[in-house]
């Protein structure tokens, strides 16, 4: 796991949970319809964070399965979700039997394990047919302030995998891969400013790991970018923009 992952992640699981957005409504066509979920079927989430993306698979009616690696994450999933069968597991070893489940779905994760090594166990204990789904909640960075607030962070990036550096697209074409159709659709995270901006900030991985003391001056940092922007100073709630990306591929063989 990637050090940013490893040191942010494990101590930061409350404000990921308070600071991400969910996900929206036109997921769930595309879990059915695309991805194939539904009663008696079996679905993985790969890296499944605090859970943020349960409650779209339950509502499939399938069985579900997250696999986790930061202990805190899959303890406070497990807690919220007593449904949800919680592993622990990386996602080049994941601990289930070969072609055990009918779609594997990584939401918000699959940058951080995207290689070879994953994608053959992820082709491993999908049944022929089966579905490998991915899924981005995309920051739009069309609106100024947003571009902003990322050129406030950038810099503490290092060599954190992103999903905006566009390498987890170098592993497709796949063979044992077909594609299937990509949809885009317009999201928005609504709520106080503290939570949905400066949660969100401090929830990024490499800024998590950082040192109280440097967290302290970039949440600083953030909260002047929100009074010195007028369509976000003095509101109780604001609509922070997102495009979510759903991607697929069918196994085949």
């Amino acid at each position: 796991m990637h050090r940013a992952a490893a040191a942010g992640y494990a101590t930061s699981a409350d404000t990921y949970a308070a600071g991400r957005p969910d996900y929206p409504a036109e997921v769930g066509p595309w879990l059915h319809d695309t991805l194939g979920l539904g009663p008696g079927r079996t679905a993985l989430e790969v890296g499944a964070g605090t859970g943020k993306f349960l409650p779209r698979l339950i509502e499939t009616g399938a069985r579900v399965m997250a696999l986790e690696p930061v202990d805190a994450m899959r303890d406070l999933l497990a807690a919220r979700y007593p449904q949800v069968v919680a592993i622990a597991g990386t996602a080049q070893a994941i601990p289930l039997d070969d072609a055990s489940v009918d779609a594997l779905v990584c939401a918000q994760s699959f940058h951080w394990f995207a290689d070879r090594a994953a994608l053959d166990e992820m082709r491993r204990v999908l049944r022929p047919g089966g579905t490998l789904g991915l899924i981005w909640n995309v920051r739009d960075e069309r609106v100024p302030w947003m571009a902003a607030l990322e050129t406030l962070v950038e810099p503490y990036a290092g060599d954190a995998p992103r999903y905006r550096s566009g390498a987890w697209r170098k592993l497709f074409p796949a063979d044992g891969f077909a594609a299937l159709p990509e949809r885009r659709v317009p999201h928005a995270h609504v709520g106080d400013p503290e939570r949905v901006i400066v949660d969100r900030t401090l929830s990024v991985s490499f800024v998590a790991a950082l040192p109280p003391a440097e967290r302290a001056k970039i949440a600083a940092k953030v909260r002047a970018l929100i009074a010195t922007t007028p369509e976000l100073a003095g509101r109780d709630a604001i609509s922070f923009p997102y495009e979510t990306r759903m991607f697929a591929w069918r196994r085949t063989g």
